[in-house]
């Protein structure tokens, strides 16, 4: 039997609970026409007001010295700056930062900043939990609590910036934090038009990864309506594998989402990247090396092998460097694009798959293909396993 889609909230929040516009919901022509509509300022304001937000990375009011004193009181009314409040940080051995943030209506999201030699990554949530309930993500085990809004995902961009601006500039945004991305395609899509815009924070469509389970309605929407690169979480190379580890399979299954890609928009020299994390006897045989050959033969693509990051109570493994290594050095040999991510900041839990915290309720654990079940015990974990 097919799962069920999970259902999209189909509508932005521009508001906080007290009624005040989250400034950063707006993409800049969305700021003009409130501005003008609502305020009755003229629009080069909203020139001014997107600098402030987006350039000077303004945390309040008060700091926007070039408007007058009745329109920033007016602002201070009608609207709010930053939508999240810093909850905690957390510095890994190897210089990755993981950031919490306090949302108003309760919850804690996290994203995560990885410096490298030559560019710094921020990973960013889209959602408080996930719906998807991928058998082997932490963030599974939350389930789904709430969709963030438009404004809650772009300011943990411009936060992060605010922090650490002064010691490296962020060059990179990738969806790939807590939640499915295009399960809030109706927040996520907007955002990804603010991050982008050329007068603010400037970041190049190619620097900006969103990365998704397979929802294919919401992959063609993406492939419309913005032109930011695409991650595909493939993870399994049957029906039988991913029906299992990933369960939104059921509902759209490998033949589906591989047709899907092959007709998805690229410019030249583009590619969509696959991420693959490696699984102890689940998915990192030579066979699956071949299957991923012949899923892929007609998309621009590249593959990224990801080591299975632990948390506590899981009962997945890593493959064995030596097996992820022979996994790479075959698609390699085949003159595939293929690629090993280096695990980073999992002494924080700020690795791939480690983000997010499990309450009492949890999705039910779902029961492996027969020849796997001694090896991963069914039923849902206990709360004593973490």
């Amino acid at each position: 039997m097919n799962a069920a889609a999970p259902t999209s909230p189909r509508q932005r929040r521009m508001h906080d609970d007290n009624g005040r516009v989250l400034l950063k919901a707006f993409t800049r022509e969305e700021l003009r026409d409130w501005l003008v509509q609502e305020l009755d300022e003229k629009p080069f304001r909203a020139d001014q007001l997107w600098s402030w937000l987006y350039i000077r990375l303004a945390s309040s009011f008060d700091e926007m010295t070039d408007l007058s004193k009745p329109f920033r009181a007016r602002l201070e009314e009608r609207a709010r700056v930053d939508a999240l409040t810093l909850n905690s940080e957390h510095l890994a051995a190897d210089g990755t930062r993981k950031l919490t943030w306090r949302l108003d209506q309760g919850g804690v999201i996290e994203s995560v900043i990885i410096p490298t030699e030559d560019r710094v990554t921020l990973c960013i949530s889209s959602q408080l939990g996930c719906a998807i309930n991928c058998q082997f993500c932490l963030t599974a085990q939350m389930g789904l609590r709430g969709h963030l809004s438009t404004a809650e995902i772009v300011d943990q961009v411009v936060q992060a910036r605010r922090l650490y601006g002064q010691e490296r500039r962020i060059t990179n945004i990738v969806f790939m934090g807590m939640g499915e991305p295009l399960h809030n395609a109706d927040n996520v899509i907007p955002a990804t038009r603010i991050l982008t815009e050329r007068k603010g924070l400037d970041l190049s469509a190619r620097r900006v990864t969103l990365s998704t389970s397979g929802l294919i309605p919401e992959i063609e929407r993406l492939g419309r309506e913005t032109n930011v690169r695409l991650a595909v979480s493939l993870n399994a190379t049957t029906n039988e594998i991913r029906d299992w580890i990933m369960p939104i399979n059921r509902r759209y299954p490998l033949e589906r989402l591989m047709e899907t890609l092959e007709r998805f928009p690229l410019k030249k020299g583009e590619r969509i990247t696959f991420e693959y994390v490696m699984l102890e006897g689940v998915n990192d045989s030579l066979d699956d090396a071949r299957r991923i050959l012949r899923l892929t033969a007609k998309i621009p693509c590249k593959i990224n092998l990801i080591p299975f990051n632990p948390h506590p109570g899981t009962t997945f493994r890593s493959s064995a460097p030596e097996t992820i290594e022979a996994f790479r050095a075959f698609l390699r040999a085949k003159h595939v694009n293929v690629t090993v991510r280096e695990t980073r900041g999992d002494d924080r839990m700020a690795a791939c798959g480690q983000l997010g915290t499990p309450g009492d309720k949890r999705p039910k654990r779902l029961d492996p293909p027969e020849p796997l079940r001694a090896q991963f015990p069914q039923g849902t974990l206990r709360l004593d396993d973490r």
